[in-house]
């Protein structure tokens, strides 16, 4: 399932989305939020463009609306269900959790956007291991 080669490793792991073999971003880490936003222009080994069209990412902006959701649905879940807290507690816990997890929110985002327009090449992969 999150196996190379599947969407899920590319959406996930935020590499590149033709080859599998190098990181979108030129940091990995998402909680430097002064470098969140800042991706290789290309892929160092297929030379695939990130940024296939001007502003292409504003698209990501819709799936972040999704991805949020399915976030704060879950910290409601835990925290009002599970946990048995109140309505005031679980609302805290929605804040807190898109919070803490925004920057993580915005690349899932953008590694999902991408994933739609652009699938996976094992021929790119094999030239790359060459």
């Amino acid at each position: 399932m999150f196996k190379k080669g599947s969407k899920l490793y590319g959406i996930f792991t935020g590499v590149c989305p033709k080859c599998h073999n190098e990181s979108m971003y030129k940091n990995k880490n998402p909680y430097v939020l002064t470098e969140v936003f800042q991706m290789h222009e290309r892929c160092g080994h297929c030379h695939t463009k990130y940024q296939i069209e001007p502003s292409f990412f504003y698209g990501s902006m819709y799936v972040s609306y999704g991805v949020g959701i399915a976030f704060a649905t879950a910290a409601w879940i835990i925290s009002y269900v599970f946990l048995g807290s109140s309505k005031e507690i679980g609302f805290w816990a929605i804040v807190g959790t898109l919070i803490v997890f925004m920057p993580y929110i915005m690349r899932l985002s953008r590694n999902i956007w991408i994933n739609i327009f652009l699938s996976y090449d094992k021929k790119l992969d094999k030239k790359a291991k060459k």
